[in-house]
């Protein structure tokens, strides 16, 4: 059953940390977590839930203020992100991505922005960004698009989608980024993943799509999170900076749901014993190190977001990010497996526990948070920082 499409018009938009917003976010969790196990089932969320996300302002989360947006922190978004996938990671995961889409369109021409957010800040954006497909070729009035994209998460439920394709006869084959609406492309259902299953990350078709030149913009400034007038913070900082952070937001909340769950089950009586399953030191060695790998995991891209929020910008800062949030995510991924070795919760593949942990592995597995790329990536900031020496013989280490 195709999953439909959903157009909001709200307005009024409370700031990300009064009452009301809190209110609106617990109210879409709960909505979300009703619905959970139908929605992994059908692949894709409700609408009332999809609703209910809108009005809690996420989409609106790094909007500009200038278009009645939050314009907030990544502290802030990884908070309420993990807060959502502790009831539901699917909604969790399309909730940050239209968060972090409405950051990336900051970057349009102010003409551009004008029309997404003319009438909500609170539009829902999806985007293809990685890798870039297909090609645009430039025109009098503007540019034409065609390609394939996948998988494009929360796009059936997208009012515009961001197309990453490179410039065709154009030396050195730059990459544009255009914002394109949902009804000038095709979406062929595809999503059919292990975890993550109700985010619909389908593919899309664009064929000969006009975009005018107020909706595209250099995919280049948003990687190295170029400056410019009226841009915040929160606009101005490399892509990598905060970009495995928001998705492992979702594993983070997952991962305490789990552990949760699975405490639950090890306080019941063992069979044959009449004893709680937490007398077996192998049960409670788990609980132990699971509940604190958890924790640890936590602090990890607590600070991560700290630091993208305030710390000054630099190649290390960057990649010190990266390595957080890649060993961040591979040590949830790693308290999910061991959560689910043995025990009779792992005879129920439809069991919450058994979603949760999928949706951990699911969100561990993604590209930006592979763990030997941003392993890469921070050996070669330290060696060219000359920060590698320093940090072994004592001297200051990255945050």
């Amino acid at each position: 059953m195709a999953s439909p499409v959903l157009v909001s018009h709200d307005t009024v938009l409370a700031p990300a940390d009064t009452p009301a917003a809190a209110d609106t976010l617990m109210a879409a969790a709960a909505l979300a977590r009703a619905d959970a196990a139908r929605a992994d089932a059908r692949g894709w969320l409700d609408p009332a839930t999809v609703e209910a996300l809108t009005r809690s302002g996420l989409p609106a989360h790094f909007v500009p203020a200038l278009w009645g947006g939050a314009e907030s922190t990544f502290t802030g978004l990884l908070d309420a992100v993990a807060l959502l996938a502790e009831h539901c990671p699917s909604a969790a995961w399309c909730a940050a991505l239209w968060a972090a889409h409405g950051r990336f369109c900051a970057y349009l021409p102010e003409e551009g922005q004008r029309e997404i957010w003319q009438h909500s800040p609170r539009t829902r954006i999806a985007a293809a960004i990685a890798p870039p497909c297909g090609g645009a070729r430039r025109r009098a009035d503007g540019w034409t698009v065609t390609g394939t994209w996948r998988p494009v998460s929360a796009v059936t439920h997208a009012q515009w989608v961001l197309l990453a394709a490179p410039e065709e006869s154009t030396a050195g084959t730059p990459v544009r980024v255009f914002a394109v609406p949902a009804d000038r492309i095709t979406v062929e259902e595809s999503w059919n993943a292990v975890g993550l299953r109700a985010t619909a990350g389908h593919t899309v078709h664009a064929h000969d799509v006009h975009v005018p030149e107020h909706l595209t913009f250099p995919l280049g400034e948003l990687l190295a999170g170029a400056a410019a007038p009226g841009r915040s913070r929160s606009h101005a900082v490399p892509a990598q900076l905060a970009g495995g952070l928001m998705f492992a937001a979702t594993a983070q909340g997952a991962a305490r749901r789990a552990v949760r769950l699975w405490t639950d089950w090890a306080a019941t009586p063992s069979p044959g014993t009449g004893r709680a399953r937490t007398a077996s030191p192998a049960v409670a060695t788990t609980l132990a190190t699971a509940s604190a790998r958890v924790d640890a995991a936590g602090l990890l891209l607590e600070r991560a977001a700290r630091r993208a929020d305030t710390d000054p910008v630099s190649d290390v800062l960057v990649a010190t990010n990266q390595r957080d949030a890649a060993v961040a995510a591979q040590m949830l991924a790693d308290v999910a497996a061991e959560l689910m070795r043995g025990g009779s919760h792992v005879l129920d593949a439809n069991g919450e526990l058994h979603r949760m942990c999928r949706d951990v592995h699911t969100v561990a597995a993604h590209a930006v948070l592979r763990v030997e790329t941003a392993a890469t990536a921070f050996s070669a900031a330290m060696e060219s920082g000359r920060e590698w020496g320093r940090g072994l013989e004592g001297g200051r280490r990255p945050a």
